[in-house]
């Protein structure tokens, strides 16, 4: 019994031409070796969100529950976000 399953797909050019490169390069033997990849990157940034989302978000939706009081009103989240953005933009630049 075969482990794997043949399936035909269709890239755009731009994409096709990447996993051509990838294998041009020597950095995998064959176009499946670079879909496969991709396809292990795709689960794990699947888990890892899901992974945040049952932690850190559903704490503080549990916490927002137990204790409605403890959250900051949108309005003041977005001012603070505006405020920290303006110090970024505002520091100059370092030269390298």
């Amino acid at each position: 019994m075969r482990n794997t399953q043949a399936i035909s797909i269709t890239l755009p050019h731009d994409m096709a031409a990447m996993v051509k490169a990838k294998v041009a390069s020597g950095q995998y033997a064959t176009e499946s070796e670079v879909i496969r990849d991709g396809l292990r990157a795709l689960q794990a940034r699947d888990a890892a969100l899901e992974n945040w989302l049952r932690t850190e978000v559903a704490q503080s939706y549990d916490e927002f529950v137990a204790d409605p009081k403890s959250a900051i009103p949108a309005g003041e989240v977005m001012a603070r976000l505006r405020e920290s953005f303006m110090r970024r933009i505002a520091r100059p630049k370092s030269s390298l």
